[in-house]
């Protein structure tokens, strides 16, 4: 019996995901996490308009979502001061990814990103075989300027940027943004990843601008919103540049129950005021608890603190391990000099409880 006859792109990667899920290591270790804090959800959840959307919805869930996102994508068109033509709607910031990469990307074309920035956009780029140019990190900062340079140099058909960034929770002010914009080179897309806008200052996010051909905004329900179990995101653009989403999307991959979801949720801006202020106190809070056992919490815009161990790489490792052991579930970047660093998400009152009590006892047991 013959094996399938995958082409030769998939029969050279590995079959493996991006992450490890907090389910898989709670399988292998045979307990739960007390303190989720690793995937930067946010543990205060949806609104309960947004709850109450979705039960209702669920009553007809023997049907398909609208394939047109109607909508939902004019809300969002006027949540953002565009026309609904600007706007795709799909299965995440992931998703979305996929579909521009598949959109843009052949066997052998140059892509560039931060050297340690989201892996799931070079899953992506894997997967369609881009070759992908990793600029480093400067001051734990995305590089602009850096980028900038190497799109041009290598002809670059995207360029992808987080601002806020994942996984430092770092930021640039809106005008760095604008000047990349300005100079991008004419066969580059910028892909601007902006999955924490809204827990962002002001200052970080440029004015809302779909005149440029080449530029496209990624937004998310799975952060702020509390939603990140339905995977809703959502891309703004020219209209030509979203219009082309249309050629390949999954046109029934957003069910009835998520659209209503979301739409609930984006109505619903007073929860999410409320639910920003609860993450701004989250941050404060794990700032103070790292720093009364030694270290260093980063400034962040985003819904998680990077926490710096005051070592390399391999000492933050064993910190994560510990922890994980005393039921605390954290990440860390994987690329030096940024693998110094775990990354805590912003949790409710009784899983930073947790975290406080177990984080020093974690320390002692490294020495």
């Amino acid at each position: 019996m013959t094996n399938p006859r995958y082409t030769k792109l998939i029969d050279s990667l590995p079959a493996k995901v991006p992450f490890v899920g907090p389910e898989a290591q709670e399988r292998a270790q045979g307990f739960d996490f007390v303190a989720r804090l690793g995937a930067n959800e946010s543990v205060f959840g949806p609104s309960p308009k947004a709850i109450a959307a979705m039960q209702a919805a669920a009553r007809d869930v023997w049907m398909y979502g609208d394939p047109e996102l109607h909508n939902l994508r004019h809300a969002l068109a006027a949540h953002h001061r565009v026309a609904p033509e600007n706007i795709v709607v799909g299965e995440g910031i992931d998703g979305l990814l996929g579909y521009l990469v598949r959109l843009l990307v052949a066997e052998g074309d140059p892509v560039v990103t931060s050297l340690g920035a989201y892996p799931t956009f070079l899953y992506h780029v894997a997967g369609f075989g881009g070759q992908v140019t990793a600029v480093p990190y400067k001051d734990d900062h995305e590089d602009p300027e850096a980028l900038l340079a190497a799109a041009q140099a290598t002809g670059a058909k995207l360029l992808y940027l987080a601002n806020p960034d994942n996984p430092m929770g770092t930021w640039h002010k809106a005008e760095a943004i604008e000047r990349l914009i300005a100079a991008l080179p004419p066969e580059t897309v910028l892909i601007l990843d902006e999955a924490y806008a809204d827990t962002a200052p002001q200052e970080a996010i440029p004015a809302m601008d779909v005149s440029h051909p080449r530029v496209i905004r990624m937004r998310t329900f799975s952060k702020a919103y509390g939603l990140a179990g339905l995977r809703v995101g959502y891309a703004i653009g020219h209209h030509e540049l979203i219009r082309a989403f249309d050629k390949i999307r999954n046109h029934f991959g957003m069910g009835r129950i998520a659209q209503a979801g979301a739409l609930a949720a984006l109505k619903d801006q007073d929860y999410l005021n409320q639910t920003v202020q609860k993450i701004t106190q989250a941050r404060a809070e794990i700032a103070r608890i790292v720093q009364e056992n030694g270290l260093t919490p980063l400034p962040s815009a985003t819904n998680f603190v990077a926490v710096d161990c005051g070592r390399d790489g391999a000492y933050a490792a064993a910190l994560l391990k510990e922890l994980t052991k005393r039921g605390v579930f954290l990440r860390m970047p994987a690329i030096a000099p940024l693998n110094r660093t775990i990354r805590i998400s912003c949790g409710d009152a009784a899983m930073l409880a947790h975290l406080e009590a177990e984080l020093p006892k974690a320390l002692t047991a490294l020495g």
